[in-house]
């Protein structure tokens, strides 16, 4: 099977498979793994292959295992060798990598133990260089690598190769970048516990073999992947060092391509026409807006040299003039501002009242609205969209709000145990419970939280759930209207967290318990640990189950995305934006600040340290300093939206 391989575009300076959605792309790459292993078998000659871990490639591991049961695809003809491993880990732990390994794809085909390498981080730092060159021998006795697999990290790193690698750089211990570290907390249970080194194959090791394919799959991943794509060769960006080599490919979901010129800005690439598109609305805003921030002009300001200097001939001609298109650039984004994101009552309309623009038919016209609010996390509702919770609720709506797992891993233990000391000495329980107290607090220091027993477990669950009530308490949701899912598919470890069909069971029965008008969610696929993502997965079969039943309400339903701590809508995607007033600012801290173990020393921050109230602040006070340099009006924060029909939701490769 070969890859469907993009087109050079002159941006680009290494070959592009781009597939709608990872799952595809990875069978895709699994399929010519699996054309390659039998093309050797056939000639009795045996297959080297380069493995990677992280979450990037699990999906290419669990399609070579189905090929194995169901195709009969055996290995027993593969050797392979691992990119990397953290040091000192023993290989028992269930953080390493030959568990990792182990638990995705060696177990689970015929592979020969003895011929599955990965470097040792048992071993001493006295043996460390000698167990290096000893498995660049061992590359080399097997007689090089015919496909190495690669993911791609935060810093642009290729294995643990980070910022500053040399090219010529082989097998070796090497000290890892903080973001790197950040991103790898969650399985470690907090910086504090995760390992600052690591064994690593290096950039000559990974270039000298004769096949590598690079897999990137989501939106977090797009912006160093344009990096490392379209780029300058750079030790800064290790994974540009493909540049180099021959036989090199990258394989992109919809989202990690997102950010390529081809898809960003395809008029830089030429006449959007000879490219299958053409100049919607939503590509003319893109433009425009894009224009606006490249010239620093209000879009109003914008001339027809501004245009044609841009490399926007094409636009004006499809437009007639810089005076038309502006004008449909500034009325698109005029019309996403609304001070009623759930619709007005139509009692208190007056005439000459501004239309509630952005909401749809039929929906428009239902008031009060049953809005339900999905929060991933106990917090993300106050942190993303907090300002337009309250504004929901204040303005009449039926609000609920679900939290849909239970955060009890971002919850210290050094927390955990100030909140049970306070229990134990309050007087309040029985003695026989304040000695279990006793035993719990006594177990409990710092600020670890992996492995944690399930009794500790529900006690942090128990912390954060209250904690989400106190937040609605201030935004004015009652106890009555919230919901707690605790998906399942969150008591397994990080790396291990796959949603299933009770996952899908739970939210389906609230949808169906409810039958929201508006439903709000996380469309913010950039947090560490992949909890959103998953619990949009989770949103879209239930979505998709209820479209199969033809259940009615849906017909009413409009489904509106916010993104939050770890990203923010670009202004061409953004649908609906509500404005903020000091007061209210201030109001949604006060929920924030309900979070208190989330206060001063969450765990999981992710690359930027700040706390998420000082994220939200800044995040919203930019955006509405981008609308004013836009030339629309100066508000003081902005919350923003993306919306779907839920089957425009459902046909979308963007989730």
């Amino acid at each position: 099977m070969s890859l469907a391989i993009l087109e050079r575009c002159h941006h680009e300076h290494v070959p592009v498979a781009v597939y709608p959605r990872s799952l595809e792309a990875a069978r895709a790459v699994a399929g010519e793994i699996a054309a390659l292993i039998r093309a050797r078998q056939a000639e009795k000659r045996g297959v080297v292959l380069g493995l990677a871990t992280g979450s990037t490639p699990i999906s290419l591991y669990a399609e070579l295992v189905r090929l194995h049961r169901e195709e009969k695809l055996s290995f027993a003809n593969v050797t392979t060798f691992n990119l990397d491993e953290y040091h000192p880990l023993p290989p028992e732990h269930a953080q390493s990598y030959r568990r990792f390994m182990r638990r995705h794809l060696f177990d689970h085909v015929d592979l020969d133990p003895a011929r599955c390498h990965l470097p040792s981080g048992a071993v001493g730092k006295a043996e460390v260089d000698a167990h290096c060159a000893a498995y660049e021998a061992m590359i080399a006795a097997a007689g090089g690598i015919d496909f190495q697999i690669l993911g791609i990290g935060r810093t642009g790193h290729i294995g643990f190769n980070e910022p500053g690698s040399a090219r010529h750089s082989l097998t070796r211990l090497v000290t890892l970048d903080p973001l790197t570290r950040r991103d790898a907390a969650g399985d470690f249970g907090g910086d504090a516990a995760t390992p600052r080194h690591a064994l690593t194959m290096g950039v000559r090791s990974i270039l000298n073999a004769r096949r590598v394919v690079l897999l990137a799959w989501g939106q977090h991943k797009a912006d160093i992947v344009r990096a490392a794509l379209e780029g300058e060769v750079s030790p800064r960006v290790t994974a540009s060092f493909l540049q180099e080599h021959p036989h090199a490919l990258y394989v992109l979901d919809a989202a990690a391509a997102g950010s390529l010129t081809r898809y960003r800005t395809p008029w830089l690439v030429g006449p959007l026409a000879e490219q299958g598109l053409a100049w919607d609305e939503r590509m003319t805003r893109r433009a425009i807006l894009w224009l606006s921030q490249l010239r620093q002009k209000a879009i109003l300001k914008l001339t027809d040299d501004d245009y044609n200097e841009a490399g926007l001939q094409d636009l004006l001609r499809a437009h007639g003039s810089a005076y038309e298109a502006n004008l449909i650039g500034f009325y698109q984004m005029q019309h996403t501002i609304t001070g009623w994101p759930g619709g007005r009552d139509p009692k208190r309309t007056k005439p000459g009242d501004a239309p509630v623009r952005p909401l749809r038919a039929p929906s428009a016209t239902v008031f009060p609205k049953r809005v339900l609010v999905l929060s991933p996390h106990p917090d993300d509702d106050v942190i993303s969209m907090g300002g337009t919770l309250c504004r929901l609720v204040d303005q009449g709506h039926e609000v609920h709000i679900a939290y849909e797992v239970s955060g009890a891993g971002a919850v210290s233990d050094d927390a955990l145990w100030h909140l049970l000391a306070f229990v134990r000495d309050s007087g309040l329980v029985a003695a026989d419970r304040s000695g279990r107290l006793d035993a719990l607090c006594a177990g409990l220091g710092g600020h670890t939280t992996l492995p944690a027993s399930p009794e500790l477990t529900q006690w942090k669950a128990l912390i954060r759930r209250h904690e989400a009530v106190a937040a609605a308490r201030v935004c004015g949701v009652g106890e009555n209207r919230l919901h707690f899912l605790d998906l399942p598919f969150y008591n397994a470890e990080p790396r291990s967290r796959r949603y299933g069909p009770e996952d899908v069971s739970l939210m389906g029965a609230l949808l169906a318990q409810l039958q929201p008008h508006l439903v709000y969610a996380a469309g913010d696929l950039d947090d560490p640990h992949g909890t959103h993502r998953l619990c949009l997965h989770v949103l879209r079969d239930a979505l998709a189950h209820a479209q199969q039943a033809k259940a009615q309400w849906l017909a009413e339903a409009e489904l509106w995305l916010y993104r939050g701590a770890w990203a923010e809508w670009p202004l061409d995607e953004i649908d609906l934006a509500v404005p903020l007033s000091p007061q209210e600012v201030l109001r949604r801290r006060r929920a924030i600040f309900r979070h208190e173990t989330q206060k001063d020393q969450a765990l999981f921050l992710g690359e930027d340290r700040r706390e998420f109230w000082q994220r939200t602040e800044d995040r919203s006070r930019r955006l509405a300093q981008a609308y004013n340099a836009l030339g629309l009006a100066e508000y003081e924060a902005i919350e923003a939206f993306k919306g779907y029909a839920p089957g425009d939701f459902l046909r979308s490769a963007a989730f």
